[in-house]
Formats: C-alpha cells, structure tokens, sequence
C-alpha cells in the first residue's frame, strides 16, 4: 500500500511539472526545421520595382490594396540616391497589377510649390505618404511638406484619389492636429507643445513630423504612431472617423538621452499598448515601451529577442491573430558590405512575450522601411532597396498567403 501511494504521488508530481512545462512553453508557431533565412530568400526572388525609370532616390513607401490593384505611394527624387535631396523629393502613388505583378500607371501626387485648385504649396520636400481607403470609391493620401532649414513649419496635407478613374483630386487640404490644447494644423509646433505639457525637454523642431506608422485598424478605430524624427518625439494616435484629423493619446520619448524615433505600436492580448523605437544614441539596438492606457508609457528598455539592432524603421503588425514584429540587424553579411541596412528580421508571436524568427532577409541592395499589408488572405509588402545600401527604389511583393 505504501509503495503504491508513493507511486502515485510521483505520478502526479510528473503530471503537474507538464502541465507547468506546458503554460510556460506554449506551442511553437515554426516547425523545428523551419530556415528563416531560406523564407526570407524566397520572398526575395519574387519582388518587382515599381518606383519609375527616371528616380534616383527613393524611401519609406506605404499602399494599400483594392480588388486586384495595390496602391503603392512612395517619396522619390530624380537627383541622387537617398532621400536628402531637399526640395527635389516629390510623392506620387504608383499603381500595381497584383495578378500580372506589373506597373499600369504612376500618378504625381506632390512637389515643391506645386500650385493646386485650392491651395499652392510651400518651397520645400514633399516627404512620407501615406494612405488609407476612405470608401468604395476613394483613397486618401497624406504628405510633409517641409522647410528642412527649420526656417518655417512644416505643415501635414491630404489628397483624395478617384479608384475608378485613377486621377487625384484637384485639391489639397490641410490635415489637423488634435492635443490636449484644441485643434490646430498638424504642425511640429503643436506637437512639442502637448510634449512639453507633459515633460518632454528636448529643443523643439520645425520639420520632421510625420505620420509614421499608419495605420492600424483595432476595435473599429484608426490608430497610427506619429514621429517628429529630428526632434526625437512620439506618440500613439488615433485618425478620426472623417480621415482628417490626428489626435494625440499619450507620448512616449523616455529614455530621452536614448533619443527614440520612428516607433511601431500595437495592442496586446491582454489590452495593453506596446511600442518598439528606434534609437539614435548609445548602442543603436531598439527599445519596448510598454503602456495599460495609451496615455502613461513605461521607460523604454531592450528585449532579449531583438539584439544588435540598428537605427532604422521597425515594424509590429497582427495578422490573423498572430503578431508580426520586423527589425533592422546591424551584423555584418558576408559579401563584405559591413555594417548597413542589408539584414532585416521577422519575428512572429501569439501574445507578444514568446517570439519565433520567420523571416531573415538579407540582401546586399539593402533591405529598409517595409511596410506589409494584408488583402484577401494575402500579406503584401513595399521596401526600400538600393545599391551598395542607398535607397534609390521601391519594390513590391507577396510575404505569404493563407490561402491555397
């Protein structure tokens, strides 16, 4: 009798340390022979260019898809390489062919001083689209036109697109900016005013914000972060329902001497916000910030799971439950190229705290500022390529798709 109580008193000891194994490791999303680096190859074999013949230069592109088509809009310039090419940098929406993976229009979209029914604009760089659909009918398309002297604000504009035509509206108008204080233009101005209200002390900016991470629909509301990049400052918020105005929720700059920029944010399971920013100072690697609220950030530290990390973009989307986080690696690849934009990671998650390595794409035309987008069981995504590391194209392709 005694032996076999003590057996079974071992038997349930063995039973409980499983199931303890089993809460603490959750079931792997990658089989065990899963090559990152071999899916990341694989996607790269695929992608087309669809920025035009004449650019030299080109960045930071974002789309969305509709029907068979993409929508891809992109910052270019037809000067040099890169994006500092002051007012040269112009935006235009490119049109793709997502069935024959092929260009069928490029439509300008913004330049310097570029006069509009309604409006002229400023001498200065027409920088960072974005776009979002608005209905059935019509796409939106935000740009910066800025003043990169920091002589005068830079001010944040949208224009419509007609779908079925494939021509912009003839008009521009000004998108606003919602802060504690009211309403005003979505200037920089307004921006470091709310920061300061509630902290923040590094010198102010006059260029540089933009509508980074945009956009991300969750509960039936628009959530984006926005960046003012030379002046090393973030916030979550929220696009209202008429698709033009930006409202503040809570900022998050802290570690300041880390001075954290282009930022990516999304929801957790258990409702809370995370971010992961890039970093301008100390080691370069990415810090998360943490908040219950949106409004009440946590101080922004590294995770174990994102190392060597480089100052570039990052991304953190979810699709089909399961959240997507990319980052860009500062390890050197073997073609001699050193450190530079070249490797770029995806790790994949169900709750955000357990995270398996995807995708490893590493390319020696560089690998930057992806943006992914899901249609029709179908996840799409633009980057920015380039020779020796620059950024002088877009291209676009097919991360993966769950259909058959």
């Amino acid at each position: 009798m005694k032996a076999t109580l003590m057996l079974l008193t071992l038997l349930a000891a063995l039973l409980l340390a499983s199931f303890a194994a089993l809460q603490a490791e959750p079931p792997k999303l990658l089989p065990a022979e899963w090559n990152a680096k071999r899916a990341g190859d694989e996607v790269l074999s695929t992608l087309i260019k669809v920025s035009a013949p004449q650019v030299k230069g080109a960045h930071d592109a974002d789309l969305v898809l509709v029907g068979e088509l993409a929508f891809v809009v992109e910052h270019d310039n037809d000067i040099k390489p890169g994006h500092g090419a002051g007012k040269a940098q112009y935006c235009v929406l490119t049109v793709v062919n997502v069935k024959t993976m092929t260009v069928e229009r490029v439509v300008p979209m913004a330049k310097s001083a570029q006069a509009f029914a309604n409006q002229t604009l400023p001498v200065g760089a027409c920088f960072v689209p974005r776009i979002i659909q608005l209905n059935d009918a019509t796409l939106r398309c935000f740009f910066v036109c800025e003043d990169q002297s920091g002589k005068s604000q830079s001010q944040a504009w949208y224009r419509d697109f007609d779908i079925a035509s494939l021509t912009f509206a003839p008009d521009i108008h000004r998108v606003k900016l919602k802060t504690s204080d009211g309403i005003f233009d979505m200037q920089p101005q307004y921006f470091y005013a709310d920061a300061a209200k509630h902290g923040f002390k590094q010198p102010a900016k006059a260029f540089g914000l933009y509508l980074l991470d945009a956009f991300k629909v969750i509960d039936g509301k628009t959530y984006l972060a926005i960046n003012n990049f030379p002046g090393a400052q973030n916030a979550l918020a929220m696009l209202n329902d008429a698709r033009d105005t930006i409202e503040v929720i809570g900022h998050y700059n802290e570690p300041a001497e880390r001075r954290l920029t282009e930022s990516s944010v999304n929801r957790l399971p258990d409702g809370t916000w995370m971010a992961i920013c890039r970093t301008e100072s100390g080691d370069r690697n990415y810090v998360f910030t943490r908040s219950k609220d949106g409004k009440t950030w946590t101080q922004g530290e590294p995770r174990p799971f994102v190392s060597k990390g480089s100052n570039s973009k990052p991304t953190f989307d979810k699709f089909n439950g399961i959240y997507y986080l990319g980052w860009q690696e500062a390890t050197r690849i073997t073609d001699g190229h050193g450190v530079g934009r070249y490797i770029f990671n995806i790790e994949v998650s169900r709750d955000g705290i357990n995270w398996e390595r995807k995708y490893r794409f590493e390319s020696p035309n560089s690998f930057q500022y992806p943006t992914f987008r899901q249609h029709d069981g179908t996840i799409w995504f633009t980057v920015t390529q380039g020779t020796g590391g620059s950024t002088d194209r877009i291209m676009f392709g097919k991360l993966e798709s769950s259909q058959p």
